[in-house]
This record gives C-alpha cells, structure tokens and sequence, in this order.
C-alpha cells in the first residue's frame, strides 16, 4: 500500500520544482525539440523529392515510393527478427499476432496512400487542415487505449499549435501557393480526414508496441505486412504509371533520397516516441511543411511571407507548452503495476527506488 501510495504521488507531483528539477526540465525540453524537428527534417526530404520529382518530371507514384521504405524495412528488421529465437522470434509473433499487424499495416500504408491521394482532389488549404484532425483523433485513442490523462495546459497548448497551421495557412494563401482548386473537393477532404484518423490509429499502436514490446518488432512487422499490402496495391492501381517513367540517374536520386528520408523517418520515429509521447511527436512535425516551404524558396521560387516565421515560432510555443507538463496515466483499476510510473513522457521521471523493478505483465500483448 505504501510503494502504491509513493507512485500516486509521484503521477501527480511536479518534476521542475527546485533548481535540479528545472535544469531537468529544460534539458528534456530541448531534448524533445531536437528530436521532433529531426522527424520533421526527414519528413521534408520525402515531400521535397516527392513534389520534385512530379513537378520536374511528371513522376506521381506515391504507392511505388511507399513498396521501397517497406521493402527497406522488410529487408532491415524483419531479417532481425528472422534471426531472434524464443517468444521473440519472427515466427511465434506471426503466430500469435499476425492478423493485428496485418491491420496496423493495412492503416499504416492507406494512411500514406490516401494523404497523397487527396492532393488531387482537394487544395494544399484542406489538406493542411484537415491533416491536424489526426491530432484530437490521437488524443481520444491515448486517453481510452494507452490510458493518457491530460491537463488544461496539454488542451491549451494543442490549441495554440493548432493556431500556428492556421496562420501558415494564411501566409500560403497571401503568397498565392493555392493555384489548384481540386477537381472534386468533398473527395479529397474526405480522404485526408480518413488519412489522418489511419495515421491516429498506427501511431497509438506504435506508441503502445514501442513502449511494451520493441521497436524492432513494430518496424519488423510493418515491413513485412507493408511490402505485401503496397505491392499489391501499387500492382493494382499504379503500374501503367510505373511503366511511363523516363528513367535517368536525376530521377533515380531522387527515389534513393526519399527512400532514405522515409526509412530514416520511420527507424527514427520509434525512439522519439519511446521517450515523448505520439501526441507529442505529432505536435513536433507540425513544422515540416515549414521546412518544405524554405526549400521551396530555393527550388521552387516560392514567395516568402513574414507569416511563416510566425508560424513556426507560434508552432514552437504550443509544442513546448506541452511537453513542459507529463501527462498522467490513469490506473487500472485491478491490481496496478508496481513499474508504471504513470508518466506519458519518459524522459520526465522521478528517481525511482533502485530497489523497484519493472513489471513485464504485458510486455507479450498487443
């Protein structure tokens, strides 16, 4: 009673009182910046590259894109887990939780496919928009999945990111970036908010099989599920597309950076999320489309608008908002495991006795 009392406590206990505890939130902070804006970074590879290769050379093969980062994955942590043996090893995975991960995998690569899709139905406006549906959606899925509780400033703090989009958005329309209006709006809107709720839910899973399993089994798994599913489906809806490719070294590079972008983004990711939260990674890579936008000055002569700056800075505020309070994790109401230190964000933990050991209960659960 009294170690359950000791770790109620510390749920609740503020981690940046006294000198120490505010070096440690600083650090963690910056910490957590750094990491979201490296996401960010490989996250602008893949659309500059992407929007390069469509607008230089007529390439339009999201699916195909897609099959090269799971192949990458397939070919890197599968062959991983191929060579575990034990509960761990590829086969008894399959074997126990094969038809969760064909899911995860089926939301994973339609979530991808349906966010590219919309672009040619609806305008960059909606699309930025509407993709930040994905974050009140993750939300909901942590708060009754991975038992995330929050506080007024977390809400707070997403508003105020929310605000950043909105005056990014508003600096693209002044810069005249909406020259498309789309052919058929409702269908493109409908695809990023489809896309963005797909996104919610591989990411909720991600965070869970990250923090309870490994992260060489999530990316394993979704390598393997990814390539079959992708290249079935680039099979089905994108080989004549395939075949019209002129190909030259120029649009081979530019397939090889944004494989390495996506594959680094998708390796990378799990470790950030490990130590943060997803909510909080997805509040991070906000900035991304800012990132494409100052490429974009360079290879793309867009107009430059004071507006972006205030986006990002505004963007930064709301990200840094959140991460300086942990979210609590709610109990359960059985008996409690005496490792969980009911904090969302790993980085902000309390010392812990020494003599506490973790609890694996769940660690073979998905």
């Amino acid at each position: 009673n009294s170690k359950l009392k000791d770790r109620q406590r510390s749920v609740h206990t503020p981690v940046c009182l006294g000198a120490s505890g505010l070096v440690h939130c600083i650090k963690h902070i910056l910490k957590t910046i750094i990491l979201g804006q490296m996401l960010s970074l490989f996250i602008c590879g893949t659309a500059v590259t992407s929007q390069y290769l469509a607008e230089q050379y007529q390439v339009n093969t999201p699916m195909f894109q897609s099959f090269i980062n799971y192949s990458l994955l397939l070919l890197v942590y599968t062959t991983m887990l191929a060579f575990r043996t034990g509960s761990d090893s590829l086969w008894q995975i399959l074997k126990q939780r094969w038809w969760k991960y064909l899911f995860l995998g089926l939301a994973d690569v339609e979530a991808n496919y349906m966010i590219v899709k919309a672009y040619q139905y609806t305008t960059l406006t909606s699309v930025q928009l509407l993709d930040c549906f994905g974050i009140p959606v993750l939300m909901a899925l942590s708060w009754f999945i991975l038992r995330a509780r929050y506080r007024l400033i977390h809400f707070l703090a997403v508003a105020v990111c929310l605000l950043g989009v909105g005056t990014m958005v508003g600096a693209d329309i002044l810069a005249g970036r909406q020259e498309s209006e789309g052919s058929d709006v409702v269908i493109g809107d409908v695809l990023v908010l489809l896309g963005a709720s797909l996104y919610a839910i591989s990411n909720v899973s991600e965070e869970y099989i990250v923090k309870n399993l490994s992260r060489v089994e999530f990316l394993g798994m979704v390598g393997l599920f990814g390539t079959i599913i992708s290249g079935l489906q680039l099979a089905i809806v994108e080989h004549r597309e395939l075949m019209r490719i002129q190909w030259n070294w120029k649009i081979a590079l530019l397939f090889a950076v944004f494989a390495l972008c996506m594959f680094g983004l998708y390796s990378f990711m799990p470790v950030v999320i490990k130590v943060t939260s997803a909510t909080s990674v997805n509040l991070g890579i906000l900035t991304a489309d800012l990132y494409s936008l100052f490429f974009g000055l360079f290879l793309f002569f867009y107009k430059f608008s004071g507006l972006y700056i205030l986006s990002f800075v505004i963007i930064m505020v709301g990200f840094i908002l959140y991460c300086s309070t942990p979210t609590r994790t709610a109990e359960p109401t059985a008996l409690p495991q005496p490792g969980s230190t009911g904090l969302d964000n790993a980085a902000l933990k309390l010392e812990e006795n020494d003599s506490e050991t973790p609890s694996h209960s769940a660690s073979r659960r998905i």
